[in-house]
């Protein structure tokens, strides 16, 4: 028998009963509401059904005075800090108090698809579909949440739909341009040595910044040459800060390093030994070093060596370009980035393989060897091929 949701049997007597489940009082407390002693489990499905009408009609008519901003500031906003990491909520929250007071002076009701798409026009004159897709996401995060207590009996937004996806531009840099941009490094300054390597470091294995800042010495093997990954860092700034689990469970991961790699990571040890004592690899102070801190050099090296400015994030795609180039399949790339699947990383790099087609026919060339055919038989035809 098929498992319905909400409808569960009772084992000691085999009748039925349902499970309402209706959101969580002002307490933060479930609410439920449970009916047994049916014959059936389609009875039980259709008391269910017709109980959640009744009270989400009475609910929502109870409720039909909120106003969004009571709704958002009461329920959502703690809601979704309990459900995501800290970093995640503190990288939203300014985006959401911001965009969200749009609807501040509606009442829950009154939110209508005419409202959403004007809002998101309205956002569309400032900003880029990803960041309006990822605002207007969490918009109908909210009012599912709504859903779920009662306060609407259905989500809009849904309705309405978010805009467009538009594929991104990944940027990066080639090999020839990494070139020009290391070489503009003037390594014996103490602190432009330390973003040197950590600039070097991120184009070489495609670490994400966070993983590099809470990359320790003791995660680097310099007999093995290899690079353990095995958490990350939230950094706010140098009071605040600590570490998290890899963004995946991929991320947990071991990347083998080149002998270039080795020779400037224990260039750099020995000279942040004379400095200070540090567990942190890529640290000039003794604290984890500031994740915007590359940028600036990007920008200003950038600019000397005559190469176009990336974001420090773009060195993480430099590195699968030059895997890329250097003829690596994506099953290789995949797990020296941590990705979670393969899915993930040719939706990213996918168009970075525009020549894989052609090679392959080429490989196909001349593949196949047709010999004369020295079997006896008799051929067989039919009406409209002449013999």
């Amino acid at each position: 028998m098929p498992k319905i949701s909400n409808v569960y049997q009772d084992k000691r007597n085999g009748k039925w009963y349902f499970v309402a489940n209706l959101g969580y009082d002002k307490n933060g407390k479930r609410l439920q509401h449970w009916k047994r002693g049916f014959s059936t489990q389609k009875e039980a499905k259709s008391a269910y059904d017709e109980y959640m009408s009744n009270h989400s009609k009475s609910s929502v008519k109870i409720n039909s005075t909120m106003y969004y901003e009571e709704f958002y500031k009461t329920y959502f906003e703690p809601d979704y800090k309990r459900s995501v990491a800290q970093s995640t909520f503190e990288n939203r929250i300014s985006s959401m108090r911001l965009h969200f007071s749009y609807f501040y002076k509606k009442k829950l009701k009154d939110i209508n698809a005419p409202m959403l798409k004007k809002w998101q026009n309205h956002l569309s004159e400032k900003y880029s579909n990803g960041y309006i897709r990822a605002t207007y996401g969490l918009f109908q995060k909210s009012l599912d949440l709504a859903v779920i207590l009662g306060l609407l009996q259905k989500n809009v937004a849904k309705q309405v739909g978010n805009v467009r996806k538009e594929k991104k531009k990944v940027q990066f840099w080639t090999l020839e341009e990494f070139e020009k941009v290391i070489s503009t490094f003037d390594t014996s300054d103490y602190y432009e040595h330390c973003i040197f390597t950590i600039i070097w470091l991120l184009f070489m294995t495609g670490l994400r910044m966070g993983e590099a800042q809470a990359l320790e010495w003791n995660d680097i093997d310099f007999k093995e040459k290899t690079l353990k990954v095995s958490k990350s860092m939230y950094y706010k700034n140098s009071d605040e800060y600590y570490i998290n689990e890899p963004k995946t469970k991929a991320g947990n991961r071991v990347i083998a390093l080149d002998d270039d790699t080795i020779y400037y990571l224990q260039k750099w040890k020995e000279i942040q030994s004379k400095n200070i004592i540090t567990k942190y690899a890529l640290s000039y102070n003794g604290l984890p070093i500031y994740r915007h801190a590359p940028r600036k050099f990007i920008r200003t090296h950038s600019k000397l060596a005559g190469v176009h400015f990336i974001k420090t994030h773009a060195l993480r795609h430099s590195h699968a370009s030059l895997l890329i180039s250097l003829g690596e399949n994506a099953l290789v790339i995949r797990d020296r980035l941590g990705h979670e699947d393969i899915e993930t990383t040719l939706g990213t790099y996918g168009h970075l393989y525009p020549n894989i087609n052609k090679q392959v026919a080429k490989k196909l060339n001349s593949i196949v060897t047709v010999s004369k055919n020295e079997f006896k038989r008799k051929l067989t035809s039919n009406q409209y091929v002449k013999r």
